[in-house]
């Protein structure tokens, strides 16, 4: 990306030093391993590897940003082939509600359908499958070993996309001091990131001159990304910022490394590397770049090429690292300054002082779209370029709002007047956790740290809110379903972990979902619109269409009354004909497991050893306890934050499993029991409470 130290100097002042520190605390653990390898964990052994030596751009040049929106655009952009713009809007979910998808005439959308074209993007930016193959005999899965685990269950702690159509988001929120029983402002955060072992983030407290900030980050960056100084303390969640465009090239016929570009011929550049590969020769490849990014695909034969353009290939592209500079924040005016050196990923950050500020700014590198809605691939010819990037600070924002608070869960909170809402994104969580927040928020008591740690772990589904009372008024003539439908009727919409309710509950909701699904989307979208949302979802059923038939209550009526029968089928052959049965975090229905990255690949002795788990849960991946919307759980909030800015020992958090990277540290999974019942622990800042409670020292002499 061009020259390192403006890189570094980029994320902190004194960035190339605090960066240089950082690996070569790595680098020394690292020596010391190759001269003892019982230091290093069992993973490497597993594999026959060795460590190597890190340098800054290792800290730089990860990419598990949660960046959008090139796979999404490319998936719009087959649908709007397949069935055209006005269709896609129909049962896509934008904010703004209409965008521009209308594909440019130049465009081959025949080989837009037929080609895997982000292959090589993907690759790049997917997690790593191990197999039996890639480990040791003495450590590897055998043919007797149980079946397969399913790629949903393994995603890796370094998921690298965000996508609002999965059940992937996060929560915070901050409020005022004169609605907290302290009288000072709240600051609780739970970012919603994939769930493995081992854990993802990693509680630090980092004191020295001019630093004493507690919190957490990622094991691989310095810095701590959410948490507490002194003065303030900060959160973050995902806020939809579209810094990716494919772009579709004419190519030369006589010379492919040659696309059109205003009316002429440009050469990519070629750049030739090696790449080693174990147990055979050396791979040679070429990597082609346009003047807008790296080529993903290349037919010279059709004529057609396609590049990225990529916003966090600018300068400031490491994700999170920016967060040194908030680290040092004693105000809102200079966190809101340092806000604006994080490019990667898009934000919302929100902020709580000890002298009553709250604020929220939203964050992330924004290319400016004058003529497009960057929601389909576009043609690479020179009529589709960004007019710069959005100043971060002209992103949205408040400061001290009125209604004494403010929170975010990845839903849509651009003002109606925005002016760059081409600059941002169109595609966002449903707004059905936010709103639950909302909710309670806005009740106008005073909040205790109890009550954040309740609101955190709320399980009270608002889709079921509606979708429930819809029972009450259909006619039943089977009185075993009449009387499973008052029953339902009688529950208190929380989908806690020892209810019978929210087991038949989800089921049922799983099964409209799914005919809904097959209803209103046509044969030809279905492989590009995987899911609608439950935005979407609720709005055909409580304004029915001609999908329902020539009378669509009638037949919207019919469909909850059947999808009802089928649930209740469905819950008598997984778990018997008693309702009482149906608990919804009984072993076989809604529970969480642990997944360690080389689950697939070990013997079942050893995968029992890495994983962690199983254990009940509860909500789902709508609730603010978000938990995912399948059996297992595979994403939501491994970790926790609540402080109270009037007194910072009395700030409570969670890292889920544990603060251990080793499989045998007995802090690999010691959290774990805690965390899966809703629960938190202290986070000590001051010295006195810090040294109350001291298990273990380790002290480093450099040099010596």
């Amino acid at each position: 990306r061009g020259d390192l130290e403006e890189e570094l100097r980029h994320y902190h002042p004194r960035g190339v030093e605090i960066v240089q520190a950082f690996v070569d605390g790595i680098n020394a653990y690292v020596a010391a391993a190759l001269e003892n390898p019982d230091l290093l964990s069992v993973e490497f052994r597993m594999l026959g590897i060795q460590p190597g030596f890190w340098t800054p751009e290792v800290v730089i040049s990860r990419h598990q940003g949660l960046l959008s929106n090139v796979g999404a655009e490319l998936r719009y952009g087959r649908a709007v082939a397949v069935a055209g713009p006005a269709e896609v809007k129909r049962v896509a979910t934008f904010q703004p509600s209409n965008p521009e998808l209308t594909l440019d005439p130049a465009i081959n959308t025949d080989h837009l359908l037929r080609n895997d074209i982000l292959r090589l993007y993907n690759a790049f930016r997917g997690s790593v499958r191990f197999q039996p193959e890639d480990v040791l005999p003495e450590y590897r899965r055998g043919g007797g070993d149980e079946a397969l685990i399913p790629d949903s269950e393994l995603m890796s702690a370094g998921e690298l996309s965000w996508d609002p159509a999965r059940d992937m988001g996060s929560n915070n929120w901050v409020v005022a001091g004169r609605r907290s029983e302290s009288g000072f402002p709240l600051m609780a955060n739970d970012p919603h990131r994939t769930q493995g072992a081992p854990s993802l983030r990693y509680w630090v407290h980092l004191v020295g001159p001019g630093w004493n900030v507690i919190g957490g980050g990622e094991p691989v960056l310095p810095g701590i990304s959410i948490g507490h100084n002194e003065q303030g303390s900060w959160g973050l969640t995902i806020f939809a910022t579209d810094s990716e465009d494919l772009y579709v090239y004419e190519l030369n016929s006589g010379d492919p490394d040659l696309y059109r570009y205003r009316g002429e011929w440009e050469r990519m550049t070629v750049i030739t590397d090696t790449i080693p590969v174990r147990g055979r020769a050396p791979e040679i490849v070429q990597h082609r770049y346009t003047r807008h990014g790296p080529v993903v695909f290349q037919d010279p034969e059709a004529q057609v090429a396609y590049a990225v353009r990529a916003a966090w290939m600018e300068v400031g592209g490491a994700p999170y690292l920016a967060s040194l500079r908030m680290d040092q924040a004693e105000s809102w005016e200079e966190f809101r300054d340092a806000c604006t050196y994080s490019h990667i990923p898009g934000e919302n950050m929100v902020w709580a002082d000890r002298n009553g500020t709250i604020g929220w700014q939203a964050v992330g590198i924004a290319p400016i779209r004058r003529s497009w809605s960057g929601l389909v691939p576009v043609p690479g010819d020179g009529r589709y370029e960004w007019d710069g990037f959005l100043p971060i600070q002209a992103k949205p924002h408040t400061v001290n709002p009125p209604q004494g608070y403010f929170a975010t869960a990845n839903n849509y909170l651009v003002p109606p007047d925005y002016p760059f809402p081409e600059a941002v994104g169109f595609e966002w969580s449903d707004p059905y956790r936010w709103l639950r927040a909302v909710e309670v928020l806005e009740s106008g008591r005073r909040f205790s740290l109890t009550d954040m740690m309740a609101l955190q772990t709320d399980e009270l589904s608002l889709p079921a809110r509606t979708l429930v009372p819809l029972l009450e008024m259909l006619e039943i003539d089977d009185p075993v379903l009449d009387g499973i439908r008052d029953w339902l009727l009688g529950w208190d919409l929380i989908l806690d972990r020892e209810s019978a309710e929210a087991g038949l509950y989800v089921a049922w909701e799983r099964e409209l979902r799914g005919r809904l699904y097959d209803l209103q989307l046509p044969e030809s979208l279905r492989p590009y619109l995987r899911s609608v949302s439950m935005r979407r979802s609720l709005g055909w059923i409580l304004s029915p269409d001609g999908a329902f038939g020539e009378d669509p209550v009638a037949g919207r009526d019919a469909m909850l009354l059947s999808a009802l029968g089928t649930a209740v089928g469905d819950m008598v052959q997984r778990f018997g004909p008693d309702p009482e049965d149906w608990v919804y975090g009984q072993e076989g229905y809604k529970h969480i497991l642990l997944r360690h990255p080389l689950s697939r690949a070990v013997s079942a002795e050893w995968r029992d050893r890495l994983e962690v788990g199983p254990a009940p849960r509860g909500g789902y991946g709508l609730t603010l306890n978000q938990t995912s919307m399948g059996d297992n759980q595979t994403s939501g909030a491994s970790f926790r934050i609540i402080v109270d800015t009037g007194n910072w020992d009395r700030t409570m958090g969670m890292n889920n499993p544990g603060q251990g990277g080793h499989p045998d540290h007995p802090h690999y999974a010691d959290l774990f029991d805690l965390w899966a019942r809703d629960g938190f622990h202290p986070v000590f800042y001051s010295r006195e409470k810090v040294e109350s409670v001291v298990g273990e020292r380790l002290r480093l002499n450099p040099g010596s």
